[in-house]
């Protein structure tokens, strides 16, 4: 092999120096880096690590928050809730009676409006008329709970003989003469149309209102048009088609704080009237629990005074005595009989 000349190594040596500088810089600059962080140092002794920079310092904010229960909606309308609608109605100068000069007079009132019958509605409502809606073939697919025109015109709302608005007047008087809460337990024997039941069912929690209707289109009203019309499909209700006081559906170990039956008992013969007191005796909550009669109770007084407390006293019962309450809305009031178990 032969050896480099002279010129060659020169070169060699020349292009050497430098890069030898060049390693010798890095390495002092790698030490300086280095050196630092491995010296102890004052911030080692209070636990920091890193000498580079002060810890940050965190704020924690504590936020307290305060959990408020609701109170239930007041059970009767005010005073002040009365002062306040009339002033309402003044103030949009609207007749505070209600009332116009004549029928005529009061269609004249409905200005831009279309005055329709139920009848008209109806008819409407199975033409489609003025009603955007899906062809057949796709109707079934975008109603969840398809009702019969019947329930959506409301006529069920005329099966009473008093005003719809009525039923509001009739909680209002039992949940404070019960003294109720929404977490008390209701039977209603014979609640219809729930033209009551609404009021109850949307003041007491889910699955403490119950009702026993024999009538199977009160109980389409209710179930397929009320419910979930109002939006109280949530408060499961326990409705049952039955007859002949039959209570069993409801369970053997229920206990009622407010049984009631309105205008019920007139068209029930006697005997079954007494077999469902039998039957619910037992199962109203003492010493709270109290049951309503509307109208009279003539399955009592046509036995005479001393043979009804009898009966009463033998099923666990006695007659406290009797009420009336009126109408908000319109001229009328209506008569309460009160029983419950006797005062140990």
């Amino acid at each position: 092999m032969a050896l480099p000349s002279t010129a060659s190594a020169a070169r060699l040596r020349l292009l050497t120096v430098p890069a030898l500088l060049l390693l010798l810089s890095s390495a002092a600059l790698l030490v300086f880096l280095v050196l630092p962080s491995l010296s102890p140092s004052s911030s080692a002794t209070s636990g920091h690590l890193c000498a580079c920079s002060p810890p940050s310092t965190h704020t924690t904010t504590t936020v307290t928050t305060t959990t408020t229960t609701a109170s239930p909606a007041p059970v009767t309308t005010s005073p002040a809730d009365v002062a306040w609608l009339k002033a309402q109605l003044a103030a949009n100068s609207l007749l505070a009676d209600g009332a116009a000069a004549s029928h005529d007079a009061w269609h004249r009132l409905r200005k831009g409006i279309n005055p329709r019958t139920r009848e008209q509605q109806l008819f409407d409502i199975n033409r489609h008329h003025g009603i955007s809606h899906y062809p057949d073939e796709e109707a079934s697919n975008h109603t969840a709970l398809p009702c019969p025109g019947e329930l959506l015109v409301e006529e069920h709302h005329s099966n009473y003989g008093e005003p719809w608005a009525g039923g509001r007047d009739v909680f209002e008087f039992l949940a404070n003469a019960s003294a109720l809460t929404p977490t008390k337990q209701v039977l209603e024997i014979g609640c219809g149309t729930l033209r009551v039941g609404l009021h109850f069912i949307r003041y007491l929690e889910a699955g403490r209102f119950h009702c026993l209707e024999r009538d199977e289109l009160s109980l389409m009203a209710a179930l397929r048009y009320e419910l979930p019309a109002q939006g109280l499909l949530y408060k499961r209700p326990m409705i049952v088609k039955g007859e002949d006081m039959d209570f069993s559906k409801f369970g053997d170990t229920v206990m009622y704080d407010l049984i009631y039956a309105s205008a019920v008992f007139l068209h029930i013969p006697d005997k079954l009237v007494w077999t469902g007191l039998e039957r619910l005796a037992g199962k109203l909550r003492p010493p709270r629990g109290r049951i309503f009669v509307s109208h009279n109770i003539k399955f009592c007084s046509r036995l005479g005074g001393d043979e009804c407390t009898r009966r009463l006293a033998k099923l666990g019962l006695e007659y406290v005595g009797k009420h009336t309450h009126d109408s908000l809305l319109f001229n009328h009031y209506e008569i309460w009989f009160e029983f419950r178990r006797p005062k140990v």
